[in-house]
């Protein structure tokens, strides 16, 4: 069968046609139908060049972070592809092998190509105070022809030798797979778990860990944690699985001190990279038919096919890698000696492709080759299936383009990192997610919408990730005498009363991202809220419902009022971010209007409140006389004529704004009411109605409304206090009849709670 499907295959690449139209057009070009590309994301980046600059010790912004961190015994660092983990890994170990008492480093990685990244390097002669040297022997990644045996017995040769000789090699390399089965033999051959006493663990790719019964590796760490005085440091390019395990459980992640280092952080630092799109392609019929329009064959690209299994998937690899390079143009010679395929283009080009689909000998040789690339030209086309995600380094990618909705937020967030590594000459990098719609008349229709609400909202996720990060803070922390600058997109909490614990600040700051992905990446949260009409009827009472009950399920230790504070700050997050996100008070337009803005007249050598004047005295203003809150001069004196006294102006302790209508407010005077009633999805119905025919937005309808809200018991526990202070303060009932959309709420939660007492006494009576 397999030689049969590779005929298949070769018989495909030499498909020609004097035809200058691709072939994939003339197989589809009836009955087709695919929307006009539609960028979810266009975001610029400041080309600071920060990201990439060495300190004195020759670590980069976010290695020196987490280098601030070195004495922990449990660091888990959050930091997107190319920001420098492996490096940092190197630095950290070495502080605890020279400094901190440690013995022995083991490095573990989920793929032997990864394990490259962790050869030795001179790190000296860049200014550090040691040299990262990893015996051959002892890099388990770089012994392609042993065996799983053999390597074991090297592990266990590793551990077993004396912690006190100086003289033998304190470093080791090896696969996730081959800690586990080290770890493993340990234990069989009567050792104890103590042994890794002393040691330090360096997970690379965390995020393959769980705290699932199932994950060995999650098992073995919480054993190493429970019982010896190892270190463990694990990094991450995502901390989501995709699925409803936790990484770690509640206990063990709290012992861990964090880094986290974002995607924005990471790209405005670059040097040459400036923007970054992220797109959907949607088509009819066959992805093939779309591919003209979306693959853009002048862009150094990755091309990620459909699992064979999937729904996307519409024949063999074989075949679908022979009709893409159709769409591409046609074949004219293959170097036997790296397996790169010359494809001449339906312009004339000439074009270099790698195949990383085809499982042959070749495909290994093709890889190696693609390790070794040095310049642009090297390299054009990569089609790849399960591979060229993770860890993966081509440096000159511009445009990942995903064929199938992937439903793992982890792997969207490896794929896009392929584009975004900085090069000389790339100044923008692009992910395109080629999608089917929905069609009505297909029988697994809601499988189908479902797909596709996914993979818009993802993006919108991937959208807060990838935008300036919003930090909360303390107003007790800042300096409010002006002696400080609070660093763009700060939103400060009044803490005077009920003030939020370090664990609330510690999850708004480092773990939002994860709650949001809770809430984007299950369909049924999504439905809830595409169902609320006008943006606000119900968008609140899910909100009050469901982020709450994301916050606990994570956080199961929280107290009641910090799973309030987490709920509020999550709601904040998604309506400046709803709303265009945060804009610096120095970078608004000079006609920039802000809400309740304060406006002053010159009195001699202080400055007078117009709304301290006398309406006649008001009128009698020229434009001239008054001078904008924001214009006043540093230790402007404010004369306040009820105390007849003079009051330096101190400066706003948060300079960011958001744009709401054609007014800028200040992000601390954010209305609660806009707050509380975002619809975190409201945009992706809004992308999807611009984007599909009438036919499919129907079908789209018809499944997310058949999901629409109603009361829950969940519900009902969370509102009550709420309906309870409402009748307090109106002295009523709320009314179904309001026009206030949260009251007409409440009183369909009364509604229901009656009902049921009402069905509990009749239980009760028979």
């Amino acid at each position: 069968m397999k030689k049969l499907l590779m005929l298949k295959r070769q018989a495909s690449l030499k498909r020609e046609t004097n035809d200058k139209t691709t072939l994939c057009t003339l197989y589809f070009r009836a009955n087709i139908y695919m929307s006009k590309p539609v960028n979810i994301l266009n975001q610029s980046y400041a080309q600071t060049g920060q990201s990439k600059q060495n300190n004195a010790m020759g670590m980069r912004e976010m290695q020196a972070r987490a280098f601030e961190k070195r004495n922990s015994q449990y660091l888990l660092i959050k930091s997107p592809p190319a920001s420098g983990k492996s490096r940092a890994m190197m630095f950290l170990a070495l502080d605890k092998l020279k400094n901190q008492g440690i013995r022995k480093v083991i490095i573990t990685v989920p793929e032997m190509s990864i394990g490259k990244s962790f050869k030795s390097t001179r790190l000296s002669d860049f200014g550090f105070f040691a040299d990262w040297e990893v015996a051959d022997r002892y890099n388990l990644c770089l012994i392609l022809a042993q065996s799983d045996d053999r390597k074991t017995a090297i592990f266990s040769e590793f551990m077993n030798q004396d912690k006190e000789d100086d003289g033998l090699p304190q470093i080791l390399v090896c696969t996730h797979h081959s800690f586990r089965y080290g770890f493993d033999a340990i234990i069989k051959e009567g050792g104890g778990v103590e042994i890794f006493n002393n040691t330090l663990i360096g997970i690379d790719e965390f995020h393959h860990v769980s705290a699932g019964e199932s994950n060995r590796l999650g098992m073995i760490l919480d054993s190493i944690m429970t019982h010896t005085t190892a270190h463990i440091i694990a990094m991450t390019g995502s901390y989501f699985r995709g699925d409803a395990v936790p990484i770690l459980s509640d206990k063990d992640e709290g012992r861990f001190e964090k880094v986290t280092y974002t995607y924005y952080e990471q790209l405005n630092g670059y040097e040459h990279l400036k923007s970054l799109g992220l797109g959907y392609h949607f088509y009819k019929k066959s992805f093939f038919g779309a591919l003209a329009e979306c693959l853009d064959t002048t862009k150094k690209t990755i091309i990620h096919i459909p699992n064979v299994n999937s729904q996307t998937a519409e024949t063999d690899k074989y075949e679908t890698v022979g009709r893409i390079i159709d769409v591409i143009g046609e074949v004219k010679g293959r170097d036997e000696e790296t397996g790169v395929t010359t494809i001449r283009t339906h312009d004339g080009r000439q074009l270099l492709l790698a195949d990383l689909v085809t499982d042959d000998d070749t495909r290994a040789r093709t890889q190696a080759y693609l390790a070794t690339i040095t310049e642009r030209d090297q390299m054009d086309i990569i089609i790849a299936l399960g591979m060229a995600k993770e860890g993966f380094d081509w440096e000159y990618c511009e445009h990942v383009l995903t064929i199938g909705y992937r439903g793992s937020l982890t792997e969207v967030v490896q794929i896009i990192g392929r584009a975004t590594r900085d090069s000389k000459g790339k100044s923008h990098a692009q992910f395109t997610n080629l999608i089917a719609e929905p069609e009505a008349d297909k029988l697994k229709v809601e499988d189908s919408v479902n797909d596709l609400l996914k993979a818009i909202t993802l993006s919108l996720l991937m959208e807060q990730v990838l935008k300036p990060k919003i930090n909360f803070r303390r107003r007790s922390e800042l300096d409010l005498l002006g002696k400080g600058d609070l660093e763009q997109g700060t939103v400060v909490i009044d803490d005077s009363e009920n003030a939020p614990s370090d664990r609330v600040m510690d999850i708004l700051n480092k773990d939002r991202d994860e709650i949001l992905a809770s809430l984007c990446q299950n369909p049924k949260n999504i439905k809830k809220y595409m169902a609320a009409e006008n943006n606000n009827i119900e968008a609140q009472a899910v909100s009050d419902t469901v982020i709450p009950s994301i916050i606990r399920s994570k956080y199961p230790n929280l107290e009641p009022d910090e799973v309030r504070q987490i709920q509020e700050g999550i709601m904040r997050h998604l309506a400046l971010n709803s709303q265009g996100g945060i804009v610096n008070g120095t970078n608004l337009p000079k006609d920039a209007v802000i809400e309740n803005e304060r406006r002053f007249i010159k009195k001699g050598n202080d400055y007078l409140d117009v709304n301290t004047l006398s309406e006649k005295d008001k009128v009698q203003l020229s434009d001239t006389d008054v001078i904008r809150e924001r214009d006043l001069p540093a230790g402007a004196k404010i004369y306040n004529p009820k105390t007849k006294s003079s009051n330096v102006n101190e400066s706003n302790p948060s300079n960011s704004f958001v744009k709401v209508g054609s007014k800028f407010i200040n992000v601390n005077n954010l209305p609660i009411d806009l707050v509380m009633s975002v619809n975190p999805f409201h945009d992706a119905y809004e992308v999807l109605s611009k984007t599909v025919d009438k036919d499919v937005l129907m079908t789209i309808n018809n499944v997310v409304n058949a999901n629409r809200s109603s009361v829950t018991d969940a519900e009902v526990l969370l509102m009550w206090p709420k309906v309870v202070n409402f009748i307090k303060t109106k002295g009523r009932e709320p009314s179904l009849n309001s026009s206030d959309d949260i009251e007409k709420r409440m009183a369909e939660i009364m509604a229901y709670a009656r009902t049921q007492k009402a069905k509990e006494s009749v239980v009760s009576n028979d």
